[in-house]
């Protein structure tokens, strides 16, 4: 499968700073990268940082080794940038409490996929977009347990809470699946400064209007700063090239 993709980031309308980072594997587009920092301007920005660096050079480094499966290699490269926030902690005491959320999309020998935290990944199918990753937070883990309903979940005050992120010890659980993908469909990875401001309809909808991915791009961080733009945006849309 040949792709087409593209990725844009804003600092928002609030944030004086960005402490998302994203990475598209140009040209081959073997795989894609969003995290989304946290623990203070320098600490979000250096830990998002390091996360996407890290996956990026264990990927490459093992993309061709065949004794590697692509689920294993996700999870490893994953465990590396979880090791890599901790020793930065370790060496940079005023940076203890950064962290980072982050999710992965690789196309090896069947495309997989690899979260923590609360950024995303869709899948836009015939003009549906359905969410593929479950969001580690609190209010994501208090509303599967049937505790408070999706709208109590809309504006809970601690929806912002993570049940898991990059940077922490105690990281027991990195989300790994293999993706269904068919010809047509479209992949958005988002951190959750899109979600915050634009409802899942809403970026349906959006990407429905658009004509081309860089177009799709552009409408969608426009849409979360009309909405407000109180965190960081960044959206990376992969899809099959026509």
């Amino acid at each position: 499968m040949k792709l087409c993709f593209t990725g844009l980031t804003d600092k928002g309308i609030v944030r004086t700073v960005n402490q998302d980072s994203y990475y598209i594997d140009k040209p081959q587009g073997r795989f894609f990268i969003v995290a989304d920092g946290m623990g203070g301007h320098a600490g979000g920005q250096e830990a998002s940082k390091i996360a996407t660096e890290r996956i990026q050079a264990h990927l490459e480094a093992y993309w061709d080794d065949l004794d590697i499966s692509s689920e294993v290699l996700l999870k490893e490269a994953i465990d590396k940038a979880n090791q890599g926030i901790l020793e930065d902690q370790s060496n940079n005491p005023e940076r203890k409490d950064m962290g980072t959320t982050v999710v992965v999309t690789i196309f090896r020998d069947r495309p997989w996929c690899a979260h923590v935290g609360d950024s995303r990944l869709y899948r836009w199918r015939n003009d549906k977009l359905e969410q593929v990753t479950e969001d580690h937070t609190w209010v994501s883990l208090a509303l599967r347990a049937g505790e408070i309903s999706k709208e109590q979940a809309k504006v809970h005050p601690w929806r912002h809470v993570l049940s898991q992120c990059l940077g922490r010890k105690d990281l027991y659980s990195i989300e790994l699946q293999e993706l269904d993908i068919q010809p047509g469909d479209l992949l958005l990875m988002c951190s959750d400064g899109l979600t915050e401001e634009v409802s899942d309809e809403d970026i349906q909808n959006l990407l429905s209007q658009c004509n081309d991915y860089e177009q799709a791009a552009e409408k969608l961080i426009a849409a979360a700063k009309q909405a407000g733009g109180s965190d960081n945006i960044t959206v990376v849309i992969v899809g099959e090239d026509s």
